[in-house]
């Protein structure tokens, strides 16, 4: 909640300004350069220390060669550019920059008629990718925090029909991690915008008799309020012809234009842009649900489970004398729980509760503090002492990687619902059961308990859409994070 109620804070008006400040040019002048002197040093001092040791020859020569390719590979790529910092994207653009960077030397090498790259040489070039990613993870930390404060970011006029410029202003509102603040709109129509947002003019429904009128409009409401860009969202009064005329004066002023297709959570690598017949075409690959990720992933489930269930089996039989010590009943709770394709399963966890609390749970239904339809309550009276300790640190759920190790669940994916609470489903939340349930997720590293059911359920629909096996791995990484912290453990 601290999160989104900074982001609605950026709403608040700014001083009026007559060009537009172009923020995302001065907030970050420091970047390039330490990032270039990083790579610079990454590269050449490594590699001239080890052609030294094996007495290659010319030293100092290919030490400043690998040094000046390096950035000079940064450069073609894009790595220097602040989209490469804002999306924290830049661990594999480094990976791939640092394969270049190898098959680069060693073809010289060869152009050069000297020997083949001695193991040295090579050893010396992994400081360089090392040391680049952790300087482009420091400054995608170091924007994040400035985003956060309301700094580094970019002022954005919308334009759009009421109900769209509502909709664009709430899905910023929502998250810090970006750089755009809404500061002002430009409705088409008469619609009531109800978000709060400076009305600075409204646009007609039908095009306008002389096409310079939205520019002159437009261009207008975006000096008074400095805005940095404008977002366009077509609808049925803001045609494709009518965007095309705007784009046009906005460009001839200098201005940047951002066109919304009106999709909301796809991963980048999933977006693609082509054209056809002078058609701009947005492509956008389908979820890894099938095929080769799909099955490298139930791999590294059932591998994953079966290390940790070895690693783990000490913790085990102690939670499970606990347990067994702690409140009269059994050791374990089994629970149908709803997993992938609606199919049922037994899911098992250590008890946390009295032995007669499912049938204790009706009589709880107005303690509810939960907005959706799952139960919980902080204080719940049916928890035990041992229980609530096994519950802040989830160490209840570690018998679910004998649900991973038979197939019925994944190291990560949304959380297996109830029958009673599928019941109640309605269509877009239906789509959080088209994968594997998942021992951690999204959900759990982002506030569990604390969230409300929306936030929930758009975390588990931005994991159904965009998994990778890379963001499985971020993933359990925050999970210990979060499970040592406790909090919306409950």
């Amino acid at each position: 909640m601290r999160r989104f109620r900074i982001a609605m804070s950026r709403q608040a008006p700014i001083p009026v300004a007559r060009h537009p400040v172009h923020r995302e040019e001065t907030r970050a002048r420091w970047y390039a350069p330490f990032s270039v002197g990083v790579d610079l040093l990454a590269a050449a001092l490594p590699v001239a220390a080890a052609f030294v040791e094996v007495h290659e020859p010319h030293p100092l020569r290919l030490a400043a060669v690998a040094a000046l390719l390096w950035p000079l590979i940064g450069v073609f790529s894009k790595r220097y550019v602040p989209g490469a910092w804002g999306d924290g994207g830049g661990l594999r653009a480094v990976i791939r920059d640092w394969l270049v960077l190898v098959g680069a030397l060693a073809t010289l090498r060869v152009v050069c008629g000297l020997d083949s790259v001695p193991a040295e040489a090579f050893t010396a070039l992994i400081p360089a990718l090392i040391l680049t990613g952790v300087c482009q993870k420091l400054i995608h930390r170091h924007l994040l925090a400035a985003r956060r404060d309301a700094r580094a970011l970019r002022h954005v006029l919308v334009v759009g029909e009421a109900s769209t410029v509502d909709a664009v202003v709430a899905q910023l509102a929502q998250r810090t991690d970006h750089e755009y603040v809404v500061v002002g709109a430009c409705p088409v129509g008469e619609g009531e915008v109800g978000s709060g947002v400076p009305v600075c003019v409204r646009l007609p429904c039908e095009s306008p008799e002389t096409p310079e009128a939205d520019a002159v409009a437009v261009l207008g409401a975006a000096d008074e309020l400095a805005a940095d860009l404008v977002f366009v969202a077509p609808g049925p009064y803001m045609s494709g012809e009518r965007v095309r005329r705007l784009s046009w004066a906005l460009h001839d002023h200098g201005r940047s234009l951002m066109v919304l297709p009106g999709i909301v959570e796809v991963a980048r690598r999933r977006v693609r842009l082509t054209s056809a017949a002078g058609l701009t075409l947005l492509h956008i690959a389908p979820p890894p649900q099938r095929g080769v990720h799909s099955v490298v992933k139930s791999v590294v489930d059932r591998t994953g489970a079966l290390a940790l269930i070895i690693l783990f089996s000490p913790l085990l039989l102690v939670l499970a004398l606990a347990v067994r010590l702690g409140s009269p009943g059994p050791i374990l709770y089994r629970q149908t729980r709803v997993g992938r394709n609606l199919a049922p399963f037994p899911m098992w966890k250590f008890r946390t509760m009295v032995v007669d609390a499912d049938r204790l749970k009706s009589g709880l239904e107005a303690e509810n503090e939960n907005d959706g339809h799952m139960f919980k309550m902080r204080h719940d009276p049916r928890v035990t002492p041992v229980g609530r300790v096994l519950r802040r640190y989830s160490l209840d759920e570690l018998p679910q990687l004998f649900n991973i190790l038979f197939g019925h669940m994944s190291l990560v994916g949304p959380r297996p619902p109830l029958p009673e609470e599928v019941a109640k489903y309605n269509g877009v939340e239906m789509r959080r059961l088209s994968i594997k349930p998942g021992l951690t997720g999204l959900w759990q590293v982002s506030g569990r308990s604390d969230l409300s059911w929306r936030e929930t359920v758009a975390l588990d629909l931005r994991y159904v859409d965009n998994w990778s096996l890379a963001g499985d791995m971020n993933v359990m990484a925050r999970t210990v994070r979060a499970v040592l912290d406790g909090q919306g453990a409950y």
